[in-house]
């Protein structure tokens, strides 16, 4: 398993989710699409896949017509409107947009549409590492047959107009790396058939919706935004299998409601995003769980002891908080654990294999907690000042009332690798994640 480093303590991320589908498949068959779920790679681990190359042969000149097809009329004038407001293009993405004959454009992908397989339509945008500036048009929305939409490191900037509630056949939006700002843009929650969205790296700001764990996503990635106020206290109805919201600045519990994803959810990542409280049981149910990451934050407490039913998880991070008590054998035996951080805590005993995880060839870091006789722990005073006042978690439930608000945010060296762009939807080579 090959990782990327993201703390100072070799925790790797990476972010790979491969639902990308041939576009003229996804267009013939937007139903298939949603349920399928190819083989995914985890957040840690890079996995190299195949998108099957689609049909995208330019049809003939005369087919972008306006006469003879006014779906590519209209796409290009939303075309021609984006390109309007674009003031700078370094490596010259836009330069070909010249004409009525869109599917030539760079970074546009036509394939059959939906209503009329004989004619084309714009499928897809993938303006990938383009390094534009600019900002989205109201005229985007006349692109109504959009499956994808890849803008991945830019600096496209502004907030995102209202006319993207058009684009009802989207099923993957891909906006990091980029400097959209504004409050979290519920315009996406009414896409309904988007089942990938990807807004890290951007500068929104305020509470995220509700709304959104409610969505039949498969993939959110929300991390290293400017997100505060708490996490929802419901995050009922999601279907995700990977949560990402690292890097924000919530505050409050997790809640207990987390358990709602325990169908589906695979990976779940809450780095530095001020969470205090102890840990619900709760999170012992998520039974799919492989990665588990909530360093970085103000929890407090022991290790839930429902932990120990996670048998498909691969790695744990629980570094860099306040937490005490055991580190139990349950966890330390779990039959697929390969990588156990639990640095920077007040941990003080370490039960059964716990005192010997080499053995089980599980790569973990103990340092900085209060280990008797284990090299690199804190001294017996910092000990003693937080394990006099244990925290009985049960007195302090995490059930609604979910305090936070904490300080304003700053950043620490705990870091989500930066937005990696989907690839584009008809290339063969596994998308580079480096």
């Amino acid at each position: 398993m090959a990782y990327y480093s993201f703390t100072s303590i070799a925790i790797h991320a990476l972010i790979s989710i491969p639902l990308l589908l041939n576009l003229s498949c996804l267009f013939h068959n937007l139903n298939l699409a949603a349920a399928a779920k190819h083989g995914r790679s985890k957040v840690y681990a890079s996995h190299h896949h195949h998108h099957h190359r689609g049909n995208h042969n330019h049809p003939d000149p005369a087919a972008a017509s306006d006469d003879s097809n006014p779906k590519l009329h209209l796409a290009f004038l939303a075309l021609q409107a984006w390109k309007r407001v674009i003031y700078s293009d370094p490596y010259n993405f836009t330069s070909t947009w010249v004409g009525p004959s869109v599917c030539n454009y760079k970074g546009v992908f036509c394939a059959p549409s939906l209503d009329d397989p004989k004619i084309q339509v714009v499928a897809g945008i993938d303006l990938n590492k383009g390094d534009i500036a600019g900002f989205l048009p109201e005229e985007l929305g006349l692109l109504s047959d959009l499956a994808l939409i890849h803008l991945n490191s830019n600096r496209f900037c502004g907030i995102l107009p209202q006319s993207m509630a058009n684009l009802t056949l989207l099923y993957e939006l891909d906006l990091s790396n980029n400097r959209f700002v504004g409050p979290f843009p519920t315009v996406v929650l009414s896409l309904p058939t988007l089942k990938y969205l990807d807004l890290r790296y951007n500068e929104f700001e305020g509470p995220l919706s509700p709304q959104l764990f409610q969505k039949k996503l498969d993939a959110i990635f929300v991390n290293n935004n400017r997100f505060t106020n708490v996490l929802p206290a419901t995050l009922g109805g999601s279907s995700a299998s990977v949560l990402v919201v690292a890097n924000n600045n919530f505050g409050g519990c997790l809640p207990p409601s987390i358990v709602s994803f325990a169908d589906t959810l695979e990976e779940l990542l809450l780095i530095n995003t001020n969470l205090s409280g102890c840990l619900p049981q709760e999170i012992g149910f998520l039974y799919k769980l492989r990665v588990l990451d909530v360093s970085y934050n103000k929890l407090v407490g022991p290790i839930p002891y429902s932990m120990a039913g996670l048998s498909h998880l691969e790695q744990l991070n629980l570094a860099h908080n306040s937490m005490t008590g055991i580190v139990p054998d349950g966890v330390c035996c779990l039959p697929n654990l390969a990588n156990f951080t639990f640095s920077y805590n007040y941990f003080c005993e370490e039960e059964g294999i716990c005192q010997n995880l080499t053995s089980k060839g599980i790569a973990f870091d103990d340092r900085r907690n209060c280990f008797p006789e284990k090299p690199y722990q804190r001294s017996q005073k910092e000990c003693n000042a937080t394990l006099e006042h244990p925290v009985d978690c049960f007195e302090h439930p995490c059930d609604g009332g979910f305090g936070g608000g904490a300080a304003a945010f700053a950043p620490t060296i705990a870091a989500v690798p930066a937005a990696t762009p989907r690839s584009s939807p008809f290339s063969t080579a596994a998308p580079s994640y480096t």
